[in-house]
């Protein structure tokens, strides 16, 4: 039993649209399209995580506007697209690990759940959860190294430095330069700092992330399943509710956990490279309230990308699906 059938098997008690699977994708359509589209969508919301970045590893309290203001002054808007080629380079790659990893998991663990006789709505949820999983963890594989380059380069500013004093004094010319001299440095190691706590980061936050959004996209769907607007409208709109819904628990849960795994890729010395001392750290300029450095603009970010990422998302399956007559949607 497939998950997509699942979904018909309920429609017309809850009227959900169904699902377009693994099985059914043009596999080539899907990766080209989705990084195409993908990559646009992180540079439309990188400013954003500069911005975040940047208050996660000061040494002391600046809000997003005293900060947005000094990075437009002291540095223009170039400012705010500092490593995006690098974040870019690994954008690519990474995404297709995920989508990749997500699309499998969701296709397998949904068809067993089936099986085993669980309702839609609880292997629709599970499914997601496990495909959220596997596919963060799948991702950081790549996206860690680029993350360390790239976070190095954000807070990398002109002149005297306006970031905390424990960053990492070397100056990079681009991305390249800075992945040679952090191996020589420390090794292929250095590429992986944070790797663990991004794992703890990502990873559980991938899994309820996509629970909530499957369980909050079947509890709207079926709140306005009745409404006259066309499906396609009514699809979208009830696709960006559930993501941004889905994304402030997520934000509110794992921002600590981010603002740790950013200070240990990016800061040197006094013990910041162990979990523990960077928590020290931080409690010593702010108490917890500096775990929560940098809350507003992820919070925005992961809001703004979830919404726009899940609609893309599902936009470039729906381009992506083969004909009717050559997928597999049976029970």
């Amino acid at each position: 039993m497939s998950l997509g059938a699942a979904q018909e098997e309920s429609a017309a008690e809850i009227r959900l649209p169904a699902d377009i699977d693994w099985e059914m994708l043009d596999k080539s359509r899907f990766f080209i399209l989705g990084a195409a589209l993908f990559s646009g969508v992180s540079g439309a919301l990188y400013p954003m995580v500069v911005l975040k970045t940047r208050q996660q590893v000061q040494s002391a309290h600046l809000s997003s506007l005293n900060m947005s203001m000094s990075i437009m002054r002291h540095e223009g808007v170039r400012g705010f697209y500092r490593g995006f080629g690098t974040s870019l380079m690994g954008t690519i790659p990474a995404r297709a690990l995920y989508m990749g990893a997500l699309e499998v998991t969701k296709s397998a663990i949904g068809s067993a759940t089936c099986e085993m006789g669980f309702s839609d709505a609880t292997s629709l949820a599970v499914a997601n959860a496990a495909g959220g999983l596997t596919s963060a963890m799948a991702a950081q594989f790549v996206w860690t190294p680029i993350d360390v380059i790239s976070q190095r380069l954000m807070v990398q500013t002109p002149g005297k430095n306006l970031m905390a004093s424990k960053i990492n004094q070397v100056k990079y010319s681009g991305g390249i330069d800075a992945f040679q001299k952090i191996v020589r440095q420390d090794g292929v190691r250095g590429l992986y700092r944070g790797f663990g706590v991004s794992i703890l980061t990502y990873a559980p936050s991938n899994a309820v992330w996509w629970a909530s959004y499957s369980t909050a996209h079947r509890l709207i769907w079926g709140s306005v399943s009745s409404a006259d607007e066309s499906s396609n409208l009514k699809s979208l709109a009830v696709q960006a509710a559930s993501a941004a819904m889905a994304s402030g628990v997520s934000a509110l849960i794992t921002t600590p956990l981010d603002t740790i795994k950013t200070r240990m890729q990016v800061l040197d010395g006094c013990g910041s490279r162990s979990i523990a001392g960077t928590v020290k750290d931080l409690v010593s300029e702010g108490g917890l309230r500096a775990c929560y450095r940098g809350l507003g603009p992820r919070w925005a970010s992961m809001s703004m990308s979830a919404t726009t990422m899940i609609t893309t998302y599902e936009f470039v399956k729906r381009l992506s699906a083969k004909s009717p007559d050559s997928s597999n949607w049976g029970c």
